[in-house]
């Protein structure tokens, strides 16, 4: 059933009985975590982005569509490098170790965490179904149209990246904010750079306040089922919007205190990290009870797997076990406060508090997702409208 509470519901509704709340806890807090932590890398990024802007000299902004800027930075990256474009050899094959860590073997498996950041979000669309029209067809194709338009247009621009890349330290010792900037400068010039740097800008600036949208939704439904402390005041909708406003206040001010880790590489990856673990928390928990206990428990709608469920979820829950792990190790062999991969403070500190309110108060009290009128013929749990 389309329910802007998505993974955690889904989670309640696959668990054995006994352990729904528990399950839709977890993964809430979980998914709360990477959402909000996802919202404040984006924008952290996007500032980044236009703090390099302002260092090489920025000359206005011009709004154009993702799919547009990432066609045209493609085009750009590989025709304007002429004759300075790496081999088809090194572009496919070339390996160089900056990692920091001896073993070649761990930083190409280490490589694998660079582009999760990306790899996120597919709960989006659920997080707004209950706002969509034909939700229980159009989310998931929705969610299947994202994934595939973000790997292909991401691959064939990190492909064209590579023939336009040269030399790779120059990159990493770059003074700008951000390597992908000085690439853009390297290839395009100043005036070119900065034209298309400006549409990228306001591609990631839109793309933070969608996912801030997103996060809202899932703060509005963890309230609504009154798992959050003071849940009556975040579940509140204003009557001229009808819109969840106190909930979006709730995103920024988190993303902002997550923020507060500083202006770094390292907060950067440790923001970006966070984000991912959360999300894919959330993710593996409903999929590994809907390969155990849940096999019987989910009525197909108008779209699904069919019999690939149990193969297709078997594989998606092994590569975030893998990939969790990968994501708590620092990019560096010699750590220093600098360089420290915070993402596992950040999520330690949120399940830490997310098992101490459960063990001490939750448990008695949370009993999983409120039913809706459509779902079991209950009367539903409406929100105060502001």
């Amino acid at each position: 059933m389309p329910t802007s509470a998505g993974l955690y519901y889904f989670a309640a509704k696959m668990a054995p009985p006994k352990y729904a709340a528990l399950a839709s806890w977890i993964t809430g807090w979980a998914n709360i975590t990477g959402q909000v932590t996802l919202v404040c890398s984006i924008d952290f990024t996007c500032a980044q982005m236009i703090t390099t802007a302002i260092a090489v000299n920025t000359e206005g902004v011009v709004v154009m569509s993702a799919v547009g800027t990432t066609v045209a930075a493609i085009i750009a990256l590989l025709v304007c490098s002429g004759d300075h474009k790496a081999s088809t050899k090194d572009a496919f094959t070339l390996f160089e170790n900056n990692s920091g860590w001896t073993n070649n073997g761990w930083a190409f498996l280490l490589a694998f965490t660079a582009p999760m950041w990306t790899l996120t979000g597919y709960d989006s669309a659920a997080h707004v179904s209950e706002e969509s029209a034909g939700a229980s067809r159009a989310a998931p194709l929705a969610i299947l149209i994202g994934v595939a338009g973000t790997a292909g247009l991401g691959w064939i621009l990190l492909i064209a990246a590579s023939f336009a890349t040269t030399s790779v330290s120059d990159l990493l010792t770059t003074t700008l904010p951000l390597p992908m900037g000085q690439l853009f400068l390297n290839t395009l010039g100043k005036k070119g750079m900065l034209t298309l740097w400006s549409f990228i800008i306001v591609v990631q600036y839109v793309t933070g306040a969608a996912q801030g949208v997103d996060a809202s939704r899932v703060i509005f439904a963890f309230a609504r089922d009154n798992a959050l402390p003071g849940s009556r005041w975040w579940k509140q909708i204003n009557s001229r919007t009808q819109t969840p406003i106190h909930a979006v206040w709730f995103v920024m001010v988190g993303a902002a205190i997550c923020g507060l880790l500083g202006f770094s590489n390292a907060a950067l990856s440790s923001l970006a990290g966070a984000a991912v673990i959360g999300l894919y928390v959330s993710y593996a928990l409903p999929i590994l009870l809907r390969i155990t206990s849940g096999r019987d428990k989910l009525v197909p709608g108008p779209f699904s797997l069919g019999k690939w469920y149990l193969p297709i979820g078997a594989v998606a829950v092994a590569w975030v076990m893998f990939i969790i792990v990968l994501l708590l190790f620092p990019s560096f062999q010699t750590v220093t406060p600098q360089d420290m991969n915070y993402a596992v403070v950040i999520i330690m500190a949120v399940f830490l508090f997310a098992a101490v309110s459960w063990m001490v108060s939750a448990r008695k009290w949370f009993i999983g997702p409120v039913r809706t009128t459509e779902e079991a013929g209950s009367p539903s749990c409406n929100s105060k409208v502001m």
